[in-house]
């Protein structure tokens, strides 16, 4: 895809909304209740222009047109969403009690399902109106709800990761020794924003033995001849994510390193070749894992295999031990197996993957061998 794509329209969020509610009805919940962030923005294009104390609140019910609960000062901004022309507005004056407002709205003692960022402010404030009401995390009471996405999505996500990967290509022209890590993650937000990006997650740089924390964020250690470096970023394209790992090395890398980095890239290779429609998300997280474990290094991949991806940069479903829920096409996560030696270095690969009729397709397409930078 080239260019900015079309922008979804009021009828995508309505099927949108309508797919929701009867995802909450098959689940056995009363509706769904969704809060400012992600799930509001995914289902109706509307993302208030701050976090703010006053409730703002979408009640979507099987059979109960979609309603968007606002304050009054904010209804104009909420009018002229994408998706208000497929709901209804209730707005609700300072001054006034806004739970009184929602009630009505609600079934008195149906279980619903909460976005997970809602305010407990706003949750307790409805369980007093209703006591008789009981809540579910989305995260919980409906994983799936963004889980597969549409042509529309895909072009995006692939769009974002594109731009990711020519931010990689690009930084392995840049000096690595003798600079700072939060140089080099500084020169990584600047590609992902030249390329496209509106808003940059994060851009972790571990080099050294920082790598060997998966989450380290970079600091102010210099990158040495004869480093390991982990490099993790993504950010937003579009309104939707990227998020790749490359692991390079500062001039040449010893036996042990180049092996350490194979083990990884095969067990990423195997687990990416594992993808298909109706497997569980867990195997794909044994896949990774049985190969490192094979290698020796089982008790140092110390983080599951992948998440998924979307509106936001982790999402569900997860790639972890214990996860049951079936691949099917639309699906997108991370495959990113690691191996991380304590006071040493690290190795991550990551790729975002998309699963098709039959398969996998990387959405990531650098170079997975281990780069060496100078």
């Amino acid at each position: 895809m080239t260019g900015t794509p079309a922008p979804f329209t009021a009828d995508d969020y309505q099927a949108r909304m309508e797919r929701a509610a009867r995802a909450a009805a098959d689940a056995g919940l009363a509706g769904v209740l969704v809060a400012p962030g992600p799930d509001l923005v995914w289902l109706t294009g509307y993302a208030p222009p701050a976090a703010t104390e006053r409730l703002t609140l979408l009640v979507l019910a099987a059979g109960q047109d979609p309603v968007l609960v606002v304050p009054t000062l904010e209804a104009p901004d909420a009018e002229k969403a994408a998706g208000a022309p497929a709901l209804t507005l209730r707005d609700w004056t300072d001054g006034k009690d806004p739970y009184a407002t929602t009630a009505p709205l609600l079934d008195a003692a149906g279980r619903f399902g909460v976005s997970d960022n809602a305010w407990a402010l706003h949750l307790l404030g409805l369980q007093t109106a209703l006591p008789g009401t009981s809540y579910v995390s989305l995260t919980e009471g409906l994983p799936m709800l963004r889980a597969v996405k549409d042509t529309a999505e895909l072009e995006r996500l692939a769009a974002a990761g594109a731009a990711a990967d020519t931010t990689y290509e690009e930084i392995l022209k840049v000096s690595f020794g003798g600079r700072r890590e939060s140089e080099v993650a500084r020169d990584l937000a600047d590609l992902l924003r030249r390329f496209g990006h509106s808003q940059v997650d994060f851009t972790v740089v571990g080099s050294g033995p920082n790598g060997a924390n998966p989450h380290h964020e970079a600091g102010e250690r210099v990158i040495e001849n004869g480093d390991m470096v982990v490099l993790d970023f993504g950010g937003l394209k579009h309104g939707y994510g990227s998020d790749t790992s490359r692991t390079v090395h500062v001039g040449e890398p010893s036996a042990e390193e180049r092996r350490v980095h194979d083990v990884v890239r095969e067990a990423q290779e195997a687990a990416f070749r594992a993808v298909r429609p109706g497997i569980a998300c867990q195997d794909v997280d044994r896949v990774a894992r049985a190969h490192i474990t094979e290698a020796g290094y089982g008790d140092r991949f110390i983080h599951r295999t992948g998440h998924g991806i979307g509106v936001t940069t982790h999402e569900p479903p997860y790639m972890i031990e214990g996860e049951e829920q079936r691949l099917v096409p639309g699906m997108c996560f991370s495959v990113e197996p690691g191996i991380y030696l304590p006071g040493r270095f690290g190795v991550r690969i990551e790729d975002i993957v998309t699963v098709t009729e039959d398969g996998g397709r990387r959405l990531n397409n650098t170079s997975r061998e281990l780069a060496v930078v100078h």
